[in-house]
């Protein structure tokens, strides 16, 4: 089968496109025949090296890269129940997607319903299930509450912006052009901040009347992060998901009592995603708001498998509006 693997760690022209057996399921897991993977900024960090030592996703080469991906059940390992071949499902947190077919343990399996095609089930896996842990397990939005995202124009940030609103939130957002403005405000963001012409801050703090935010949801990180802690109002959320611009080597404790006591986490998505009850859980509110009208999923663009380096170039060049897939040969 075709898979794209990193032989060593780099940019994306370490990305190299080979042919490697195809895997058989062990006990409990399943071979999916994929017709969509997912690209997201784990690949790139996982690509890097940056997550070599990870606890959570750590890696070592070679590597079959992908953390998301939909299409259909192809065979079953021993012990799997409810599952057959043909089955429509779709996944994230397990490796190796950036190929034709991949190996999934059968818990973290989600059926697609009908009315749910494999492209929007395969944007809505790794992105929406962490804008749905960000907005109602971490830090559950209440009505009445302010939150800051940034990059609403971006695949996580879109689904944000929604789900923040459907919790009845202020939704102040940065985006980098007027264009992305717009899309953050159709999706429901009360402020769209063009963050490469003003103080974001200093915005944050002139539309809450110097209160700040109830959350910062920081998706940037280095460009961003020390101003994003003094965005929050007194004992306010931090909350580092990513790292568009570097990474957050380090932060000065002192730096949290003089932004207001407030609080600063780091978490991984796969620690909201320990069973098949929370998968199923978070997946299944994700469909319905797709299938109800009420949760758009944005898809950037569809790029051959063939051409995953060119994906990865228009991610870390923030090129994107929405969510990356890559196609497989799907017949």
């Amino acid at each position: 089968m075709r898979a794209v693997q990193v032989l060593e760690y780099g940019g994306s022209d370490r990305l190299t496109v080979t042919d490697i057996p195809r895997p058989d399921p062990g006990a409990g897991e399943v071979r999916v025949r994929l017709a969509f993977a997912g690209v997201n900024f784990i690949d790139v960090y996982m690509r890097n090296g940056m997550y070599a030592k990870n606890r959570a996703y750590g890696t070592t080469v070679p590597l079959t890269l992908g953390m998301e991906g939909a299409g259909v059940v192809d065979a079953v390992g021993d012990g799997v129940e409810g599952l057959t071949a043909g089955d429509r499902v779709a996944y994230c947190l397990s490796p190796g997607s950036y190929a034709e077919f991949a190996i999934v343990p059968a818990w973290k399996l989600v059926p697609v319903p009908d009315d749910v095609a494999l492209e929007k089930a395969a944007a809505l896996m790794l992105q929406g299930c962490t804008g749905h842990y960000l907005t109602h397990s971490l830090f559950p939005l209440e009505a009445g509450q302010a939150c800051l995202i940034h990059a609403g124009a971006g695949g996580v940030g879109q689904v944000l912006i929604q789900l923040a609103k459907a919790r009845g939130a202020r939704v102040l957002t940065t985006v980098g052009s007027p264009e992305k403005a717009d899309i953050a405000k159709s999706l429901g963001a009360d402020e769209a901040i063009l963050y490469k012409d003003v103080d974001f801050k200093q915005v944050v703090d002139d539309l809450t009347g110097g209160e700040g935010v109830h959350v910062v949801y920081e998706s940037v990180g280095k460009d961003t992060f020390e101003r994003s802690l003094f965005c929050l109002r007194h004992r306010g959320t931090c909350v580092l998901f990513g790292f568009s611009s570097g990474a957050v080597t380090s932060v000065n404790p002192q730096s949290l009592a003089e932004a207001g006591s407030v609080f600063m986490t780091r978490p991984n998505l796969a620690d909201y995603m320990t069973t098949a009850d929370e998968i199923s859980g978070r997946a299944g509110d994700l469909f319905r708001g797709v299938s109800a009208g009420n949760l758009q999923i944005n898809i950037s663009d569809i790029i051959d498998l063939d051409n995953a380096a060119t994906a990865h170039d228009a991610l870390e060049g923030r090129a994107t509006s929405g969510k990356l897939l890559l196609r497989m040969e799907f017949t």
